[in-house]
Order: C-alpha cells, then structure tokens, then sequence
C-alpha cells in the first residue's frame, strides 16, 4: 500500500491505495506544533483507526505546503515505516510541463492535482481546489500547468467576517434558506457561500475567454461539495484528486 501525504495549512491528508482509488482517508490537524515523535503517534492512530497496520505500507509520497513541517514527517516516516519519504518538488518525475516564471515555486499540491485531472480525466482542464484557500488552475491541451489563480478561501474569509468586526460572529458554515437572508447569521452565510460559488462562476467564464474556449472544470478540496452544487457551471467534484495525483507521482517515480 502506497501512504499518500498531503500537508496543508489546515489539515494533513492521509491517504492509502492498493490501485487508483484511496483505500482510506484520514484528517490531522495542522494548527498545532508538531515533533517527529507527536506526528508519528497521530499518524499510527490514524492508520489503526481503519485498520491498516504499518507492515502494509510499501511506500510513502508527501506533498507540502508548509516547509516549517517537513523535517519532521521526513523523520516520523522514517521512524514508522522505516523508508524515505518521496517529496514532490524539483527532480521529481511528474510527466507535465509547468510552464510559468519559476517552475520551482509551484505548489505540491498542485502539481498533484494536475497530475491527477491529466491522467484520469484528459486535458485541458480548469481544476478548482477549495482549500485553506482557492486556487484555479489550467492544464493546456498537452496536459501541461500554464498558471493559477490564487483566491481566499471560505473558511479564511468567515473568519476574517467575525474576527475583523465588532458586531459579526463566529459561526458554523451550513446553508441558508434564502440568498437574501433575515438575520445575521444566515446573511453571513448566504454571503460566504453564494458569494463564493458567485466567483467561481465568475473566474471560470474569465479564464475560459483568456483561454479561448470552454474548458471542463474539476472540483477538490474540503469547501468544494460544500460551495460547488451552488456554482451556474457544470463542475465535477472529485474530493481526492491530489491524494490521487500523489498516488500516480509515486508509481512514476517507482517504474
């Protein structure tokens, strides 16, 4: 079993395949600090939590977006499992062109998910991933990344409602009955929510006029089942998509 790692801002994802489809996915918060031994405890009771024990992982794959982590999963990778952790960055083999200012500057991430949409959906393609924050990306027709839009996540701009009023509050993100909302807390609502599919509908028609056609758009990240059936566009949601990008990555880097 191939363990897939994705380290963001929020959450670390856990993910383990046997073929194409993630076996079991597992959450960890990110927010608090970690040391290797504390990310090794976190990681075992995950794994027990579905039954995998750490003989069945073969090999492990992490993206990151948050450097400060690495040194640490590295060493508790090692510690558990006894093998070294495969980082996406420079030198690995991915199989895609990026094509911007500086390669190197590309997030893990997404380069996994594009990986991802040009092997299991074909290219090109508009990928939407609705996590810490919302990032657009474009793969051209030969499935190589040509650039992303980098946008506030939903759960950043919540905060950033009750944290930088006097009068707004913490609140809970669930769907309000109406767009034009009667109270505070479902104004707020309505405002994240449609507000962000209403620029996710926005972006996508910009992009597809800069692109010059219409692009079929996939969806990931922790927002994307719950802001997307609210977009006018069709989107296809595949909540995985960089845990399968990693997936791939490691088998290309294997063969």
């Amino acid at each position: 079993m191939v363990l897939t790692v994705d380290i963001g801002n929020t959450n670390i994802m856990l993910g383990g395949f046997v073929s194409n489809e993630p076996v079991f996915v597992s959450r960890i918060s990110t927010s608090h600090p970690k040391t290797e031994d504390e990310l090794a405890i976190r990681i075992l009771e995950a794994l027990s939590l579905y039954g995998i024990k750490k003989e069945d992982i073969d090999g492990v794959i992490v993206a990151s977006v948050v450097p400060p982590l690495n040194f640490a999963v590295k060493k508790a990778v090692k510690f558990i499992f006894g093998v070294d952790a495969l980082f996406v960055g420079p030198g690995i083999k991915s199989g895609i062109g990026i094509r911007c200012d500086m390669p190197s500057s590309v997030g893990a991430d997404i380069i996994a998910a594009a990986v991802a949409c040009r092997e299991l959906y074909g290219s090109p393609a508009l990928i939407v991933d609705m996590g810490t924050a919302t990032k657009m990306t474009v793969v051209n027709d030969s499935g190589a990344f040509i650039g992303t839009s980098i946008i506030p996540g939903v759960m950043m701009g919540l905060d950033a409602l009750a944290k930088e009023t006097a009068q707004l509050p913490k609140i809970s993100l669930e769907l309000p009955e109406k767009v034009i909302a009667k109270n505070t807390t479902d104004c707020m609502r309505s405002g994240v929510l449609y507000g962000n599919a209403g620029m996710i509908d926005g972006m996508i028609d910009r992009i597809n006029e800069e692109f010059g056609r219409e692009l079929p758009v996939f969806a990931t990240g922790g927002m994307a089942s719950t802001v997307i059936p609210l977009c006018k566009h069709e989107i296809a949601i595949d909540e995985y998509l960089v845990l399968k990008g990693l997936n791939i990555l490691y088998r290309k880097n294997q063969s």
